[in-house]
């Protein structure tokens, strides 16, 4: 298992890379507040980040939160099993 996600890491790293080296043109990302001045291989790569952090975040909110809500309260309402070795 560590070996598959040793490979996946530096596959992506290689893509990072790859990316960052075709779109080395010079752009200006006006954020409203301040411009952000980057190449267009960093800024793709910026938005990629972006895009899985929002997508998680919404991800735990919508169905991790609610599900560990359900087993905490079925965890609480469940009595303990009597112990069989009790009445012996």
């Amino acid at each position: 298992m560590r070996l598959i996600r040793l490979l996946v890491a530096l596959s992506c790293l290689a893509v990072g890379i790859a990316i960052g080296a075709l779109n080395a043109q010079p752009v200006s990302l006006d954020l409203g507040i301040t411009i952000f001045r980057a190449t267009l291989g960093v800024c793709v790569l910026l938005a990629l980040l972006a895009g899985v952090l929002v997508g998680g975040t919404v991800v735990s909110a919508s169905v991790v939160l609610p599900l560990q809500r359900r087993l905490t309260l079925a965890t609480r309402r469940t009595p303990l099993a009597p112990d069989s070795t009790e009445g012996r």
